[in-house]
Parts: structure tokens; C-alpha cells; sequence
């Protein structure tokens, strides 16, 4: 199970939080910080790439691939209005990961992952009206052939669902936001509920 953070500064500590999230054993941070500019990104992308640096835990830079170049991160994760995988591809060094956010299996792309969503109904996208749900979610996960992490509306008791639609892993906000629980505590009970819909 692949379990990728999302960071959202305004919903917590963002330093604090990828430093717990790195102890937890947390797979990737995926740094989705839109409205900060290119400088202050750098900035904060190359402490996170300092925080994570021999330990199992990766980078990515939310559509950003210069400053995720500049800063050594370890990859980049697109939108689908970005620069085209194929071209990003061309340009970054052997093992860089090129990650992209899908809606269906028709926009599919030659990158190492997708982040598929929105699954569910979630809170930081509360103008959405329609959503993939887990046979949406299966579809794609059967349809391509590198890993898909789900991504909106990621609870505890929804992974099993999403582990058995054939998902590798989630990404998430709200999942790791829990200020009142120790995030090893969220990242172990996020493992044990996966390999419940694992072994249906």
C-alpha cells in the first residue's frame, strides 16, 4: 500500500506534519501548494527534500517540474492541464517519478502512477457534484497498467473499499490532518484497514 500525503499549510503545521508524516513511514508527500510563488515553493520544497533525505519517504511537486528540478525533489506530480508527460519525461533524470491526476480511464497517461479522483464527496472540493466511486475507481485501476492511488474523501472506513477495487494506495488531506491522533497511529490503523479490503 502506497500512502501519499497531500499538503494543504492551511489545514496544518506543513513542516510538522511531512516531519511526523516521515517517522510514520508516510511513502510520498505530495506538495499541492498552489497559491504559493515559484520562490517561496523552492524554499519550502528544498526543507522537505532536506527533512526526507535517507529515509523511505519521497517528494513530489504538485505541477511545478522546474522547482521540483531546482530543489532535488524526487519527482513531479501533473494535472491534466500541465506540460505532457511525455515531454516532462524528456527532461528529468533516471528515476524521477512523473506522476498525473486522472478523472477516468480515458485520460490515462505513460507515467509511473495516477491519483484518480474524486472518489467521494470531501470537503476541500465541497462545489463538486459528481464523483467516481469505488466502480469508477475499479474501472481505472483494471484499465491501466501502473499504479493508481485514490484520492477525496479517503477515511479510515472506506479503505477497505478502495484496497478491493484494486487501488495501490491513497492520497490524502484529511486522512493525515487529525490533530487529536498521533499520525503513526493514523498511518497504522490506514495499513491494517487496507489489508482488510486486500483480503476479500
Amino acid at each position: 500500500m502506497t500512502l501519499c500525503l497531500v499538503t494543504d499549510r492551511r489545514v496544518t503545521p506543513l513542516i510538522q506534519q511531512c516531519s511526523d508524516a516521515v517517522r510514520a513511514g508516510v511513502d510520498m508527500i505530495q506538495v499541492r501548494e498552489r497559491d504559493v510563488d515559484g520562490g517561496p515553493l523552492a524554499l519550502l520544497v528544498a526543507d522537505l527534500v532536506r527533512l526526507t533525505r535517507g529515509t523511505a519517504t519521497r517528494v513530489v511537486v504538485n505541477d511545478r517540474l522546474d522547482v521540483a528540478l531546482a530543489c532535488g525533489a524526487d519527482g513531479v506530480h501533473l494535472r491534466g492541464d500541465s506540460i505532457p508527460p511525455e515531454s516532462a519525461r524528456s527532461i528529468v533524470p533516471p528515476g524521477f517519478l512523473i506522476g498525473r491526476s486522472v478523472h477516468d480511464e480515458q485520460e490515462a497517461a505513460t507515467v509511473d502512477y495516477l491519483i484518480a479522483g474524486t472518489v467521494f464527496p470531501t470537503s476541500s472540493k465541497p462545489g463538486l457534484t459528481e464523483w467516481l466511486g469505488l466502480e469508477g475507481l475499479a474501472r481505472i485501476c483494471h484499465e491501466v497498467a501502473v499504479p493508481v492511488l485514490a484520492i477525496g474523501g479517503i477515511t479510515a472506513e472506506r479503505l477497505p473499499g478502495v484496497a478491493a477495487a484494486g487501488a495501490a494506495g491513497i492520497a490524502a488531506i484529511g486522512l493525515f490532518a487529525n490533530a487529536n491522533r498521533p499520525l503513526t497511529d493514523v498511518v497504522a490503523d490506514a495499513r491494517a484497514a487496507w489489508s482488510q479490503g486486500r483480503a476479500v
